[in-house]
This record gives C-alpha cells, sequence and structure tokens, in this order.
C-alpha cells in the first residue's frame, strides 16, 4: 500500500513537477498545491480585489458622539475653565474675550486644536461662552471641551459644534445638545478663535516688563 507521500511522488511524477521538498523539509500547503499544480504561484489572493482601493472619510453627519459631562460637581463658570484648560491668561466675562484678546493674543477666524472659540449669547452681545477646541475631524466639524454649557457649572468633554454659516466660515453654529444626544436647534453667532499665542507686541511689552522688574530688585536681566 502507498503512503501519502508515495502518492504525491507519483503524481509529481506525472506533472513533471521535479521540485519536491526533501525528507527534512515540512509539506506546507503552499507546497502541496504547487506540487500538484505548478501553475499555483505566491501571488496575491484572489479576495484581495474586495479591499477598499482608498479611505474616504465618512461624511460629519455620520460622526458618533462620545460627548458626556464629566464633572456635574465642579461649579465652574466657562471662564476659569477655558483658561485652565487652554492657557490663555484672560479673565472677565466671556463676552469680553475677544476684545480682551486683540492686540494681545493672535486671533483666527477658522479653528484651530487648543484654541478658545468664543460665542454669542443667543441673540444677544450681553452674554457669551468660551470652549477649547480639542479635535477638528473635518473642516465644518470640531470636538470642545467646555463648561457650564447646561448652567449647571457642569463640565462637559468631546462636544461636537458644526460650522452651519453658508459660506463656511465659522460665523454660524450649532452646539451638540449632550442630554438629548441629538444637535441643538438653536444657531449662535461666532466671535473668532483665541490661539494661546501672544502677539509680537504682546512679547516684547512682556520682555520689557520682566526687565523692568528685575532693575528694580537688583538683579540681573538673564540673557534670552
Amino acid at each position: 500500500m502507498f503512503d501519502s507521500r508515495a502518492l504525491l511522488v507519483a503524481a509529481a511524477a506525472v506533472t513533471g513537477f521535479a521540485g519536491l521538498p526533501s525528507e527534512a523539509e515540512a509539506l506546507t500547503p503552499l507546497s502541496l498545491d504547487l506540487a500538484i499544480d505548478p501553475t499555483v504561484t505566491e501571488g496575491p489572493s484572489e479576495h484581495a480585489v474586495l479591499a477598499p482601493s482608498s479611505f474616504e472619510r465618512a461624511p460629519d453627519e455620520a460622526y458618533e458622539p462620545i460627548a458626556r459631562v464629566t464633572n456635574y460637581r465642579s461649579r465652574l463658570q466657562c471662564v476659569p475653565f477655558a483658561r485652565r484648560e487652554s492657557g490663555v491668561e484672560i479673565y472677565g466675562n466671556a463676552n469680553t474675550w475677544w476684545v480682551q484678546a486683540q492686540g494681545r493674543y493672535e486671533t483666527a477666524e477658522a479653528p484651530t486644536e487648543g484654541a478658545v472659540m468664543v460665542l454669542h449669547g443667543y441673540n444677544t452681545n450681553t452674554r457669551g461662552h468660551v470652549a477649547v477646541v480639542k479635535e477638528q475631524v473635518s473642516p465644518r466639524l470640531v470636538i470642545v471641551d467646555h463648561a457650564n454649557w447646561l448652567n449647571g457649572g457642569e463640565i462637559t468633554r468631546d462636544v461636537p459644534i458644526m460650522d452651519v454659516s453658508e459660506a463656511g466660515d465659522w460665523s454660524q453654529v450649532r452646539v451638540w445638545n449632550v442630554p438629548g444626544r441629538h444637535w441643538g436647534g438653536r444657531t449662535y453667532r461666532v466671535q473668532g478663535f483665541i490661539l494661546n499665542m501672544l502677539t509680537e507686541q504682546a512679547r516684547a511689552e512682556q520682555v520689557q516688563q520682566t526687565a523692568m522688574l528685575h532693575e528694580t530688585s537688583g538683579e540681573a536681566v538673564p540673557l534670552s
């Protein structure tokens, strides 16, 4: 009775294949295929054609928010939270931040990660809100962290904000409603974005103030 190897040798002899493995070599599934059918190659699988040829980003509407309230008891207003998270040292009501930033901090009309988004109050300029941009998902969708949006002093993280302006210039936005897990119905006007980067003039003034302090105290001014 022939064993399995003898049968393979016989099959190879019939097909004219001479590349059989030695006794010391293991017969892998590929080597078995080669022994029986020499036309088998080591090329890509026939299933490779099913793989996507390129990656396409899902539309903003398909984004699945993970927004959540992380601290209900923080009792924080939006201003101290934004100051702590962004490093932008501005004080006072949120509706004054944009004016205070002029000439002191670099500002932008479009979002940048780490920047402070400054919003007008709903249908009023007497109130405002500030939030910190955590991530830019697309040209018209960002993720922010902020405090007291629900007026309970809470901290809310990973909150989507969508640009809904006709020009796509981030002048108007809608904010994700965390408790209801849907987009809020109100549209808010954006004043702009404050970067944690002093203007050239502000940096010069800071250097001058530092020099004056050292001069008053009698200490040598460190070379920068």
